[in-house]
C-alpha cells in the first residue's frame, strides 16, 4: 500500500471519529447535568425507574425486563437509538461506538446514583447483530472495610 493511500485511510479514520467524539461530549454534558439533582434509588425497580426511563428517555414497552431482583437488573432495550443510527451512518461497528459513547456515560451516571452499581452491556447481544441491546446492572457485593 503506497504513503498516501495509507495518510488517506488514516484521514478517513480520524475524521470518523469526529462525530463519535462530539456524541460522547453531548452525552456527558447531559449525564453530568442530569446528576446535578441527587437521586434517590431503595431498589432495583427504582434504579429501572430512574436509569432507563428517566435518564435514558426510554418507554415501557421498549425495555424488556429479564430479570428484576433486589441486587440485580437485567434488561433488553429496542428502542430507537441514536448511537446505533450513528453507527451505521459512520459505517463503524456498533460494539465500539457504544462501548465508547454510551458506556462511559451510562458508568458515569450509575455511579452517581449509587457507587456500588455496576454496568455490564452483553456486546454479544447487541444491535444491528440481535433484536435489542442486553444490559445487566447489579450492585456489587464486595465493600471495603
Amino acid at each position: 500500500m503506497c504513503e498516501y493511500t495509507k495518510m488517506f485511510n488514516y484521514f478517513k479514520y480520524g475524521l470518523k471519529h469526529i462525530p463519535l467524539l462530539l456524541s460522547l461530549s453531548v452525552f456527558y454534558i447531559y449525564g453530568f447535568m442530569w446528576t446535578i439533582k441527587t437521586r434517590e434509588m431503595k431498589s432495583m425497580e427504582d434504579l429501572l425507574k430512574l436509569f432507563y426511563y428517566d435518564f435514558l428517555r426510554l418507554k415501557k414497552e421498549d425495555v424488556e425486563i429479564v430479570k428484576l431482583t433486589d441486587r440485580e437488573l437485567v434488561t433488553i432495550s429496542r428502542n430507537p437509538c441514536p448511537i446505533l443510527k450513528l453507527a451505521q451512518i459512520l459505517n463503524i461497528d456498533t460494539r465500539y461506538t457504544c462501548k465508547l459513547v454510551s458506556e462511559t456515560v451510562c458508568k458515569y451516571v450509575l455511579k452517581k446514583i449509587n457507587p456500588d452499581l455496576v454496568f455490564e452491556r452483553d456486546y454479544n447481544y447487541i444491535r444491528p447483530y440481535k433484536d435489542g441491546c442486553l444490559e445487566r446492572i447489579y450492585i456489587n457485593q464486595t465493600h471495603s472495610i
